[in-house]
């Protein structure tokens, strides 16, 4: 297809020149017009070389807004023509299966007009991320989504969408996972997705897929089966210390109004409902990493304005959202409307359910996992037919790994674990602990056994103390002990804070509390508890330096427990080495994916 002669651009802008070749964004629209251009200058900013878009059924201008920026040379578009019986997306996919520009990309994107790409990774341009990628020999980067909020924001603004909405649902939020992937494109292998490319089937049983390496969104390798299906990551593979795609689903309450009664690109019908919104409506965590991008953006969306077609096209737009606004703001429904998304934002985000466009299929889900299996790189017969004595169950993490910002407060389910209640809260717990929060079974092993193992008036620190559950669990449980509760990390601190005062633990003679890090002072820490016992959650504690803080007076026993546990995880030779020297010789009977600890024989 010929290029179309370029007119006269008064915006200044040109195409932009990558490295790494051609990188196309692909996507599909329907009555954007209102956030056509940020969405277009966000992606120039972050380095997009070429913006290809499919449109169809538009009322609003964004298909013309789109031709105009072909005609200056600055994105490309298309009309997606649906063939009967078929959804928009699909069909343009397979346009764009075909379409000469995509198949010249050198790297290439499939997102929706909803979604912006955000780069932690350098400078935050997509040269700076292909490179890192192309570092470890991987040719693609799977990109998982970040779901943002409303943010509280109610009422219509013409205020950029990146920067109206700072509030997301926490990393860990797994009903939150959906990913689109960044691939080197060769349009004989591959055959285009919404979420992530598949291998055309003549490749499936070749070599070709061995040479595939995908990164995850923190620069780490992706699992082998996700070569072959998958649409969103799981708790192994999540990762945003890179690059994140921040998936603006709802905006304000008057946007999602506007969006209702637009239309979807999918033809869902009553996509826009409130189980909808009180799914994508999360602001448990402030993200403002896409203001890194203010400059940049705002200089490419003003320069966009100074082409008269362009400005006419955009406000001509806006008035028209902000009419159709008005109208409905004057009917009875509206306030109806309002309270109905309100009611769904007071939800809990462990009550939220994420439902499948349908129902699952247990047996042809499993046949599909054999399929893969086959096919995955490294798998041999025997590996899987390993009996499950020889399985070793790692520890798995219960906390966060990442600073925890607990700046807000969403509104937070609560459950009771051994009659302490516990906040169901995403943005410190993880899917697996919040799994077992729910059933009662957090810490469960511990606090079962613990009381029996701990002398009568033992004096027992646990460094590293999380929400506070197994202190104050201990504090009620064996009231003789000594316990001090260290636990430095502000997030872990502030709802330890909440978990006691919600369930009447107080701090006092019996129940110490320290608040502050004890790594470079743990000799004076433990020779002023003079310890019995040491529950120790916490990673930055080595052996070498425990030995060294201890001196002449070592403990009668040591847990590694939660983190520690997790990282020492499957080689704890240092750790046995010490407990050899110290004479703690016994092995106490423990969930070993729960703790390892050992103790000094009775005599």
């Amino acid at each position: 297809m010929g290029q179309k002669p370029k007119v006269e651009n008064p915006t200044g802008l040109t195409k932009r020149v990558s490295p790494h070749g051609r990188i196309m964004a692909l996507s599909m629209m329907k009555d954007e017009g209102p956030y056509v251009l940020e969405w277009v200058a966000h992606h120039l900013a972050v380095g997009f070389t070429d913006i290809l878009v499919y449109t169809n059924d538009c009322s609003d201008g964004t298909d013309a807004m789109l031709q105009r920026l072909e005609a200056l040379g600055l994105a490309w578009h298309r009309e997606n023509r649906i063939p009967e019986g078929q959804r928009p997306q699909p069909s343009a996919l397979n346009y764009g299966q075909e379409e000469p520009l995509v198949a010249e990309s050198d790297w290439l994107l499939v997102f929706d007009a909803d979604e912006f790409v955000s780069i932690k990774y350098g400078d935050g341009t997509l040269d700076d991320l292909i490179a890192a990628t192309k570092a470890q020999g991987a040719n693609g980067i799977v990109i998982t989504w970040r779901i943002f909020g409303s943010g509280g924001v109610h009422h219509w603004s013409r205020d950029p969408v990146t920067e109206q909405y700072l509030y997301a649902a926490p990393p860990m939020w797994n009903k939150g996972w959906g990913v689109k992937t960044l691939f080197q494109f060769d349009p004989d292998h591959w055959k285009l997705g919404i979420h992530r490319p598949k291998i055309k089937n003549r490749w499936l049983d070749t070599e070709w897929p061995h040479t595939i390496k995908w990164l995850n969104g923190a620069g780490r390798p992706m699992e082998d089966y996700f070569k072959f299906r998958g649409w969103r990551s799981i708790v192994r593979t999540i990762g945003y210390d890179w690059v994140q795609m921040n998936h603006y689903a709802v905006k304000s309450i008057d946007s999602y109004a506007i969006r209702k009664f637009r239309g979807n690109v999918n033809f869902k019908k009553d996509k826009y409902n409130t189980d909808y919104w009180a799914l994508q409506d999360r602001n448990e965590v402030r993200d403002d990493t896409m203001l890194r991008y203010h400059a940049e953006r705002s200089r490419i969306f003003n320069a966009l304005l100074l082409d008269p077609v362009l400005n006419r096209l955009h406000f001509a737009a806006l008035d028209r959202a902000e009419a159709r606004l008005a109208d409905f703001k004057g009917t009875d429904d509206y306030a109806a409307f309002v309270d109905g998304l309100k009611a769904a934002s007071a939800i809990p985000i462990t009550q939220v359910e994420a439902k499948p466009p349908q129902a699952r299929d247990k047996d042809k889900i499993a046949a599909m996992m054999s399929d893969v299996e086959k096919r995955v790189s490294g798998k041999r017969k025997e590996e899987l037919a390993k009996p499950a004595a020889d399985r070793v169950l790692a520890p798995v993490d219960m906390y966060v790994r990442d600073t925890v910002d607990m700046s807000a407060e969403p509104p937070t389910e609560w459950f009771t674990n051994r009659e302490i209640e516990l906040p169901g809260d995403p943005r410190l717990f993880t899917p697996v602990a919040l799994l077992l929060m729910r059933d009662g079974k957090f810490g469960r092993n511990l606090a079962r056994n613990l009381p029996r193992f701990l002398p009568q008036g033992a004096r027992v620190a646990e460094l590293g103390a999380g929400c506070g559950f197994l202190s104050g669990f201990l504090s009620r449980a064996r009231p003789d002990l000594e316990i001090t509760a260290q636990e430095a990390e502000a997030g872990r601190l502030a709802v330890l804070r909440r978990v006691w005062a919600r369930n009447g633990i107080q701090a006092g003679a019996r129940l110490r509390l320290v608040d502050r890090p004890v790594q470079g002072t743990l000799a004076a820490f433990l020779g002023a508890g003079r310890f019995d016992t040491l529950m120790i959650d916490d990673a930055i504690i080595t052996p070498a330096a425990l030995q060294a803080a201890a001196g002449d007076t070592p403990p009668r026993q040591v847990m590694l427990i939660g983190r520690l546990l997790a990282d020492t995880f499957p080689d704890f030779s240092a750790w046995e080495a010490l407990f050899a020297t110290w004479g703690l010789s016994e092995r106490l009977p423990l969930d070993p994916a729960t703790a390892l600890g050992f103790r000094r024989p009775p005599g």
